[in-house]
């Protein structure tokens, strides 16, 4: 296997060109921290932007940061934090979720992958906070986004397709940032022993009332039982999570009151989580965290409209594709039961298995059933998500040879 680093855009574009010219099909990676998201790519040859990295730009006062690809994004948090700024779209390490070192995702690895972490309900995921960047296509040549227009795709929105492309349209080499400043308080409002259906609901209305939420979650009682967090393990049941954040002041009010309208509506026994705890849960659910006890297991994301959320899940669980138990080593009621939870205030439902077929098939239909869609996340069958008509025009516009990660998206 070639692994080729180039150090600046020029390398990247000759190195483009000379695998157009071959027909020699590209691995495009950063660290390689996600190289098992999605579907596999069959290349001898592997293009890592790792090498390009550093801070190019940063204007607290604009708000405006500027990095190049290779970049991680434990670097950029820090040199955000020292100013009191953030990624508002909560980007999460998946590193660990398939074997590499925690830390090691980069910043061209969260823009190409679009991810997003609990703060997507209210901020958006990656591509929203992507003001421009710099890339090689397929053929080897450099463009900008807002720069000259490509031929063949004139009226696209390079941003929008450049985040979430997986590295099967371009290589980017400069990307610029929208950060936000991070708030000065951070409090979860916490509900335990909520079915599915009622979390969901719980979720749902919180996100409705005028309270910011910027996190909304449920844990069944298995996954909660994983946690790291006391207050979410202990109790020994289902956790439903609110996040809310801003001045010490008007969060502590919020949560107040928003803790006294679900015990108004039927909300079970509630708690509050501050500062490291808070911060510490919503890392969890946003790194996957609950699901990763099991490293061969397949790890599915469903995306759904909001309000599906509970139903999903308990339809999930009642294929009843939980083999044996995957995140419990204890005997009992849920031993069987399902690893499952949802974020996004019911949004995106995770899934994990032993069965990758049957959990595969599980999870299609259900998705179908409630209008959403099934992401392949880790070890899923092939042919899961198999890219539509407008993908392939895109795909062809970009890179007609179908050099860069072929197969990825499926």
């Amino acid at each position: 296997m070639t692994d080729v680093a180039p150090e600046n855009e020029a390398q990247v574009a000759d190195f483009l060109r000379w695998a157009l010219a071959e027909e020699v099909p590209v691995e495009l990676i950063g660290n390689g921290s996600k190289r098992g998201l999605g579907s596999a790519v069959q290349s001898t040859h592997t293009l890592s932007l790792r090498a390009m990295a550093g801070i190019a730009l940063y204007e607290p006062e604009e708000l405006v940061l500027r990095a190049l690809p290779g970049t991680t994004i434990a670097e950029i948090a820090d040199t955000l934090a020292a100013k009191n700024q953030m990624l508002a779209f909560e980007p999460p390490d998946w590193a660990p979720l398939f074997g590499a070192p925690a830390g090691s995702g980069t910043l061209g690895g969260a823009i190409g992958c679009n991810l997003a972490g609990p703060r997507r309900i209210r901020h958006g995921a990656a591509r929203d906070h992507l003001l421009g960047f710099r890339a090689v296509n397929g053929r080897g040549e450099s463009f900008k986004s807002g720069g000259r227009v490509m031929k063949n795709v004139t009226g696209y929105d390079l941003s929008k397709l450049m985040a979430g492309s997986m590295g099967t349209l371009a290589a980017m080499t400069e990307i610029t940032l929208k950060v936000l400043p991070r708030a000065e308080r951070l409090r979860t409002v916490l509900l335990y022993g909520f079915e599915p259906d009622a979390a969901n609901r719980a979720m749902v209305r919180a996100q409705q009332l005028p309270f910011e939420a910027t996190g909304a979650a449920y844990l069944p009682a298995n996954v909660a039982a994983q946690s790291a967090v006391d207050m979410v393990r202990a109790p020994g049941g289902s956790v439903t999570a609110i996040r809310l954040e801003g001045a010490p002041e008007s969060t502590a009010d919020r949560c107040a009151r928003l803790r006294t309208l679900l015990r108004q509506e039927g909300g079970m026994p509630d708690e509050e989580l501050h500062g490291m705890r808070s911060g510490a849960f919503w890392q969890e659910v946003a790194d996957v965290a609950p699901l990763l006890r099991d490293p061969g297991a397949t790890i599915l994301r469903l995306l759904l409209p909001p309000a599906a959320g509970g139903a999903a899940l308990m339809a999930m669980d009642a294929r009843k594709v939980a083999a044996r138990p995957i995140v419990t080593d204890k005997a009992g009621p849920d031993s069987r039961a399902l690893a499952a939870y949802l974020d996004w205030g019911g949004g995106a439902l995770w899934v994990a298995g032993r069965d990758p077929r049957a959990l595969s098939e599980a999870a299609r239909d259900v998705a179908r059933e409630f209008g959403g869609i099934v992401q392949p996340i880790r070890n899923a069958p092939a042919g899961l998500q198999a890219p539509d008509e407008l993908a392939r025009a895109i795909k062809a516009a970009f890179d007609p040879r179908g050099i860069l990660n072929p197969g990825r998206m499926g």
